[in-house]
């Protein structure tokens, strides 16, 4: 289990903390054991007290320990759970506890952490019944911070970390079936602040990066399983778990510092706004990120010029595929794309000196979609990926669109193919495909041109370069290029004359 997947087990049954809050503070309590043990959690307590509408824990300590023997464990002197007298309850949290995390030696990073939560005026209020039970919070302030790090030989480091969160929001409703949890919660947070910084005292060097995050949000919504069933996540996904998550944020900055001996790094970045999406089930697996209006700017002593800077309009990707074995073809997509590129001018003389080429923003996209299926659990940890036959067939693909513009040239091309996985012969292990692609080509005999003019191509490469375009496209206007691209009757044709 990875570190990331190890902090977000132990972080859900933490971050409200009462995530099964119940009609009675003994209920509550109850549940939130239960939800612990079933996310894979070992439990201590030193002791509960009951008096009447109040239940109160001490001691406990919460632990995780992932395969690869790394741990995580947080210590709560006390827990209160209070009955209202309305049908809800108030679970009241220490204003801060510790939290401590081992890693395994296999795993490169450090070899420790120690934290400290404080979130102090945090409010929980939960109820319901005990299956199915409602449960919302609100956070005025946030804080974590590093108390101490070491590295795999159990060195301290000499690094200072701490993340504020503030003005949190929260609402979780959790239902209970036996094995099976169903969790749909949501969160808003006004702004996230991290800041961390080091020192290397064999370099002397130092560096501090800082990151910021406003107007936070996200979602999720899945069926979470007990901690058996998930050990295997081919048979935790046949067995009905699910997760879909989503993440938003507006406004954010990242600025990096570094000084060494030869003397100084910087770069910043800002971005006007961003979001991610997963989700997993049985059917398929939908990972995505997205950024806008994002622009750096980087400064060091080692370059030839002050600073230099990069911008996009906006950035994607987006991969949807099937994750488990089917007898029938299953949808999957693929995309990314870069709108709007820019580089300072700095860069450009590099290797432009006289601007020849034409300095327009660039862009790429690449969006495919199409179908497929899996012979095999990809999932399963037994199956082995590396076999020599393929763990899949791909049944058809189709290209919604393919863009590459810049420097004054530009690239297109839409259509689709679908596969004979009964014809492995044809295309020597491929399956043969059938269908066409359409190719738009603009700008490119300029762009020769210039970068012949510029050193950056011979003229026998040009010469080479023009006769392998003329083979498959024609003329279609000044310095523009079209081309048909078909596969038909296990044969490679562009514009109807046959390739291959």
């Amino acid at each position: 289990m990875s570190r990331a997947v190890r902090s977000t087990a132990l972080a859900f049954v933490l971050a409200p903390a009462a995530a099964l809050a119940d009609v009675t503070p003994a209920e509550v309590w109850e549940s939130w054991q239960a939800m612990a043990t079933a996310a894979g959690q070992e439990l201590t307590v030193g002791g509960t007290a009951q008096e009447g509408d109040r239940l109160e824990v001490t001691d406990l300590v919460l632990t995780h320990k992932d395969p690869l023997a790394g741990t995580a464990s947080a210590t709560f002197d006390r827990l209160v759970f209070t009955g209202n007298g309305d049908g809800t309850v108030t679970v009241t949290l220490p204003d801060s506890y510790p939290l401590a995390m081992a890693f395994p030696e296999r795993v490169d990073g450090p070899g420790s952490l120690k934290l400290t939560i404080s979130q102090p005026g945090m409010a929980i209020i939960a109820g319901g019944s005990a299956s199915e039970t409602s449960y919302d919070f609100t956070a005025p302030k946030v804080t974590v911070t590093l108390d101490e790090v070491t590295d795999e030989t159990g060195k301290v480091l000499d690094t200072t970390a701490e993340m504020v969160v503030t003005e949190a929001t929260g609402h979780y409703l959790v239902t209970r079936d036996g094995d099976r949890t169903a969790l749909d919660a949501s969160f808003a947070a006004r702004d996230l602040a991290l800041d961390i910084a080091g020192k290397d005292p064999e370099t002397g060097s130092d560096g501090r990066v800082a990151v910021t995050l406003a107007d936070i949000g996200g979602a999720t919504k899945g069926n979470l399983l007990n901690a058996d069933l998930m050990a295997n996540l081919a048979v935790a996904l046949n067995g009905g778990f699910s997760v879909d998550t989503s993440l938003s944020f507006g406004a954010a900055s990242l600025d990096f510092d570094l000084t060494e001996a030869a003397g100084p790094t910087k770069m910043a970045a800002r971005a006007a706004g961003g979001s991610l999406v997963l989700a997993l089930d049985k059917s398929r697996m939908n990972y995505g990120t997205s950024l806008s209006g994002a622009r750096f700017t980087l400064s060091s002593h080692d370059l030839p010029f002050p600073q230099v800077e990069m911008a996009f309009a906006e950035s994607g990707f987006n991969l949807v595929m099937p994750v488990s074995k089917s007898d029938r073809p299953q949808d999957f997509a693929f995309l990314t794309r870069l709108v709007d590129f820019t580089i300072s001018e700095e860069l450009w003389d590099l290797f432009d000196p006289g601007a020849r080429l034409s300095r327009e923003p660039a862009s790429f996209v690449l969006d495919t979609k199409g179908t497929g299926l899996w012979t095999r659990d990809i999932m399963d940890p037994a199956v082995d990926l590396d076999a020599p036959t393929p763990p899949g067939e791909l049944h058809s693909l189709e290209l919604t669109e393919l863009l590459t513009k810049g420097a004054g040239a530009e690239v297109s091309a839409t259509g689709g193919v679908t596969f004979d996985n009964t014809d492995l012969v044809t295309f020597d292990g491929v399956p043969r495909p059938d269908g066409k692609f359409n190719v738009k080509i603009r700008g490119v005999h300029k762009l020769v041109e210039n970068l012949i003019a510029l050193g950056l191509l011979g003229e026998d490469e040009a010469t080479g370069f023009r006769m392998g375009l003329a083979m498959f496209a024609r003329p279609a206007g000044p310095d523009e290029l079209v081309s048909e691209i078909e596969f038909r009757d296990g044969g490679v044709f562009a514009n109807g004359m046959q390739l291959l």
